[in-house]
């Protein structure tokens, strides 16, 4: 029962709208006062003074309350602001309809014309108290013109019933401005509360914000750090692809990264072909330089780091050497404090490691061990090119060594073959020329394989080259002494010692390849005449008579077999 009672006279609660819930919080507590009020008032007017039902006055109050418990049900619906407005014009007209049937403007209903501008402060805003206050004011000029007119003849209330028509207008007026005060208070309060909530708020958000800015910073310096090891890698990785001497390389590797990401000490170390040990090879510090020259070199094992690393192919970071038991105290490196070794990976074996050394604690952070592990990968590459590119040259120069040997030899024969190695043309014939005659600027040309000429000169001596080797001498002779040779005369010289140089090989390799036919169809020959006789006399003497026909020259041919023992039989 008390649960029931509760809930019928609890205001209604609009989630979604505040304003809306206050409103009807007001509305439901006047609703309920005036509602009292008016009973209270109506059962003593009935019982008290006798009144009848029937009045005018009576009927009137009853009208209003109905319409009161009429708007409550109205702001439980949710129409709130239309039941506050249909409300406060039912309570101004009662009050009107009480002033001009009783004592006019000097009635208590004139009097209780700020209750409806009270609650339409409270219910409608400004605008709606405006409104009534107007309404109310034009209302009185026109009770006192009505008055003044003879429109109605005021009638005297008795001292009781003016007191309780006072004492009703003061109550609930007393009760709309408790309402009043009390949601100023609320509101009050909840400004306060709200304003301690947002400093509290921005107090947080300050922090926030304090917070971010300092993340935003460190993650700006950190990406910028990021980009400039990356631009380091980059560099690093640009310079070593333009070095192909592995002994040039390594030092250069080592001088970059040191001066690239600010390192104590940089080494390489390559394994030997027993892969049992970890040798340094290049190293930019004074003390890994000194190691250099005592040939310093670690074993594969779990003793040092360097050989931790290229024995397990994986990176090896100690962070304080004076913590770590893995470390290697050396000597030649006292500042040590961080040191960073990373296998040189290639093909998925392990060629060596790059030992990078801080003289900071805590110096590498596991973005550094990525990034300098990207650049290992890179120098393991450098390496192995520059290795290749070695092997590649040196095998070049054998080819090439050996070419030329070739070409010196098969030139030396077919220059002895022929009987005029070259001829002159003095302007009206050509004749042999005579070996035995030739000048400075010729065997110069022959011996250096390059142009002999001077400023002003009366002869000139192009060489005639064939693959890089000189097999012969262009010699030209100016018909008046001294001149100046002009450029388009020696470039036609060298186009036309370069189309000798073709020409001459050409003829040398058909002759060879006629010499070749020549050899293979003789062999033919004699292969055929041997193949044709039986008896092993015919085939001696066969063999030495076509033998003596085809060797050139040949005065004397002797053929002979020898037997099982070594003795002679001829």
């Amino acid at each position: 029962m008390q649960n029931a009672f509760r809930k019928l006279i609890a205001p209604p609660y609009f989630p979604d709208n505040e304003d809306k819930s206050r409103s009807a919080a007001i509305l439901n507590v006047t609703g309920w006062i005036l509602i009292a009020v008016l009973g209270i008032f109506l059962l003593l007017r009935i019982l008290f003074f006798q009144a009848p039902i029937g009045s005018t006055v009576t009927l009137s109050l009853l009208g209003i309350l109905l319409t009161t418990i009429l708007t409550l049900y109205l702001s439980r619906l949710g129409y709130v602001q239309a039941a506050g407005f249909i409300l406060i014009t039912l309570g101004w007209l009662g009050l009107s309809y009480l002033a001009w049937s009783a004592e006019g403007i000097q009635d208590a209903a004139f009097f209780g014309y700020f209750i409806p501008i009270l609650m339409a402060s409270l219910l409608l805003g400004w605008k709606g108290a405006v409104g009534f206050t107007v309404a109310s004011v034009l209302s009185g000029w026109l009770l006192v013109y009505g008055q003044a007119s003879g429109w109605f003849t005021p009638e005297s209330d008795s001292p009781m019933h003016y007191a309780v028509y006072t004492t009703g207008i003061l109550v609930i007026a007393d009760v709309l401005i408790v309402v009043m005060i009390t949601n100023l208070q609320n509101a009050l309060n909840q400004s306060r509360l709200t304003t301690h909530e947002l400093s509290i708020s921005n107090k947080e958000l300050s922090h926030l914000r304090d917070d971010l800015e300092k993340r935003v910073e460190e993650r700006t310096s950190e990406l910028g750090r990021r980009a400039s090891q990356l631009e380091a890698v980059s560099s690093v990785a640009r310079t070593i692809a333009s070095v192909q001497d592995i002994d040039t390389l390594l030092p250069t590797i080592t001088k970059l990264i040191s001066n690239q990401f600010d390192c104590y000490h940089v080494g390489i170390f390559l394994l030997d072909e027993q892969g049992e040990k970890a040798i340094l090879r290049a190293a930019n510090s004074e003390g890994g330089q000194r190691m250099l020259e005592a040939q310093h070199s670690l074993r594969l094992d779990y003793h040092s780091i360097v050989g931790y690393s290229a024995l397990s192919g994986e990176p090896r970071v100690v962070l304080d050497v004076g913590t770590d038991s893995v470390y290697f105290n050396n000597p030649n490196l006292p500042k040590t404090r961080s040191e960073m070794a990373l296998p040189l990976r290639l093909a998925g074996r392990v060629i060596g490691s790059l030992d990078i050394q801080s003289t900071e604690t805590n110096a590498f952070s596991q973005e550094d061990i990525g990034v300098l592990a990207t650049l290992a990968d890179q120098v393991a590459i450098a390496i192995e090119n520059a290795r290749l590119f070695s092997e590649a040259k040196n095998a070049l120069d054998q080819s090439q060594a050996m070419f030329e040997k070739y070409t010196q030899q098969e030139w030396s024969n077919f220059a002895r073959q022929v009987r005029q190695s070259g001829f002159v043309f003095d302007g009206k014939q050509v004749i042999p020329l005579d070996n035995n005659v030739r000048r400075e600027q010729s065997r110069a040309a022959l011996q250096t394989g390059s142009l002999s000429l001077e400023k002003a000169s009366a002869t000139i001596a192009v060489p005639i080259k064939l693959r890089g080797k000189t097999i012969g001498v262009l010699d030209v002779r100016a018909k008046k002494g001294q001149r100046h040779w002009k450029p388009d005369e020696i470039a036609m010289l060298e186009a036309a010692a370069e189309r000798a140089a073709l020409a001459l090989e050409n003829a040398r390799l058909v002759e060879s390849a006629q010499r070749r036919a020549a050899r293979e169809r003789a062999i033919g020959d004699i292969s055929t005449r041997i193949g044709a006789v039986s008896n092993l006399e015919s085939i001696l003497q066969t063999a030495v008579e076509e033998l003596g026909r085809k060797i050139g020259g040949a005065t004397e041919v002797i053929l002979e077999i020898s037997s099982a023992d070594g003795q002679d039989n001829h």
